[in-house]
């Protein structure tokens, strides 16, 4: 594993047909629903609703959630690796389902685009 400068990712495909189909494992999301990406990537099992103690939590979480995203700017893009909830989801609903960009069966994240910068907040199920 220390050999993969990659790890615990995927080494993306180089080719035009390879890279299409990896593009495609990702789903652009409104910047309205990133904050609760992001809290939802900090809960246990990626699992809002279960997550013991977050209505007292919540507040919190997002306000860590918003200042990650204020690192990019309007205009900024995102993307994850689930269509979940179609143009508005909502990530305190339950997520069932991801494409891995991993080498794990599960893993669900966040890729942040502005003009400055590129973010990759991820989070595994290495079980």
């Amino acid at each position: 594993m220390l050999e993969d400068p990659a790890f615990p990712f995927r080494v993306p495909p180089v080719d035009e047909e390879g890279a299409a189909e990896w593009r495609s494992r990702l789903f652009e999301i409104p910047r309205s629903s990133v904050v609760r990406l992001l809290v939802m990537l900090a809960t246990k099992e990626m699992n809002v609703p279960r997550h013991i103690g977050f209505p007292e939590r919540r507040d919190g979480m997002e306000r860590h959630a918003a200042a990650i995203l204020s690192r990019f700017p309007e205009g900024s893009a995102f993307f994850t690796n689930t269509r979940h909830g179609g143009e508005n989801p909502d990530f305190y609903e339950r997520v069932s389902g991801c494409w891995p960009m991993s080498q794990y069966s599960w893993d669900f994240g966040l890729l942040a685009v502005s003009d400055e910068e590129v973010g990759l907040i991820w989070s595994f199920d290495a079980s």
